[in-house]
């Protein structure tokens, strides 16, 4: 969904939809969306609008909260990640055995001594 495409349906003073639209597709109002927006963009650098690599405007803010709301309430996600919630295995601490196999399988892909950060990043 385009940055325009919503702005123009949702949010325009003179919005295609309307407040009870609005509230049946975001199941919130209009207004604690803007609230939403307002916070969200002030605490997580990650969605503010950027440019990437090539100069161009990545997502809007608009369209990253919404995702993230869609993600949240979507039935396909909950089901495939009910599974995993309740299976000790996916959140157990990693014990000596896991780490000695992912720092084997690390150093083999050529990251030594990875543990020390999740993402690998730093």
């Amino acid at each position: 969904m385009s940055h325009a495409y919503l702005i123009n349906n949702y949010f325009n003073p003179n919005s295609v939809y309307t407040e009870e639209d609005f509230r049946r597709r975001f199941r919130m109002r209009r207004h604690v969306f803007e609230r939403l927006l307002r916070d969200v963009q002030q605490v997580k650098p990650y969605f503010r609008q950027k440019l990437d690599r090539a100069s161009r405007l990545g997502f809007s803010l608009h369209q990253k909260v919404t995702v993230a709301l869609r993600m949240m309430v979507t039935p396909q996600l909950i089901l495939w990640m009910k599974p995993m919630v309740h299976k000790e295995e996916y959140l157990r601490e990693p014990n000596q055995e896991d780490l000695n196999r992912l720092l084997r399988k690390a150093e083999n892909h050529g990251f030594p001594s990875m543990i020390g950060s999740l993402d690998c990043m730093h």
